[in-house]
């Protein structure tokens, strides 16, 4: 793989060195997912309903193909640790790119029910019309949703970079309970101020490099038909991740 840098409403140029074969596919960042959304040929499940793409494949000659593999991803992820979705209530701390992505994905596990706060409320109801379970919650019904939540998921940047430092957290972690789950889709640092204090609760958590790595799986079987070994692929991504 190489890295492209592409100017803003440069999307549409490099999706179209894939349809001329210069390209396999891509993986597309922030912020060019919804406009490679928009510049693909067609797109999957997932992302026609996020309009959305984080992932490009030629498909035959002169044809782009749009995948969202984020909320499989994070499923994935948790189905790798043993942490049972189907039937899990689940409350969502944001309601960002990330967060609609999960929320698509869990609304297709049957009986999984879905909750978010956000400080947007109409962000919030945004997402959730992403899954027929899924309600938005505002935040002054955090304590309640979290108490009656199975898995607590930080979907915000928060604890990211000098928030590790300073110990942020996205909320009061008087309210993790050792029942709880506790996944954070932020990865640098891999232990963020939330999982470390989950973990002193007593809860069992999550990192946010599954979610990488499962999404990138899913990448690479788009793009090759061979499925990674995540293993692998986790030992490598921490070991670019003590460079940093």
């Amino acid at each position: 793989m190489i890295r492209v840098r592409v100017p803003a409403g440069g999307g549409a140029d490099v999706i179209n060195r894939v349809r001329a074969g210069d390209f396999a596919g891509l993986a597309v960042t922030m912020p060019l997912k919804e406009e490679a959304a928009r510049s693909v040929d067609d797109l999957d499940a997932a992302s026609t309903r996020l309009r959305s793409v984080n992932t490009v494949v030629g498909i035959g000659s002169g044809h782009a193909r749009g995948l969202s593999t984020d909320g499989a991803g994070f499923v994935n992820s948790l189905s790798a640790q043993g942490i049972a979705l189907t039937g899990a209530r689940v409350h969502l701390l944001g309601a960002g790119g990330a967060a609609r992505s999960i929320v698509a994905a869990l609304g297709a596990i049957d009986g999984c029910e879905v909750t978010i706060s956000n400080r947007t409320h109409s962000a919030a109801e945004t997402a959730a019309k992403l899954s027929g379970s899924a309600q938005a919650v505002v935040a002054d019904n955090l304590p309640d949703a979290v108490a009656s939540a199975d898995i607590i998921v930080n979907t915000t940047s928060v604890g990211m970079g000098s928030d590790a430092d300073a110990g942020l957290v996205p909320l009061p972690v008087e309210l993790i309970a050792s029942h709880h789950v506790v996944a954070d889709i932020v990865y640098h640092p891999l232990e963020t101020a939330l999982l470390r204090a989950a973990a002193e609760r007593g809860a069992a958590t999550v990192d946010g490099l599954g979610m990488l790595v499962h999404q990138a799986c899913r990448q690479q079987i788009a793009w090759t038909g061979i499925a990674p070994d995540p293993i692998a692929l986790r030992a490598a991504a921490l070991a670019e991740l003590a460079h940093r």
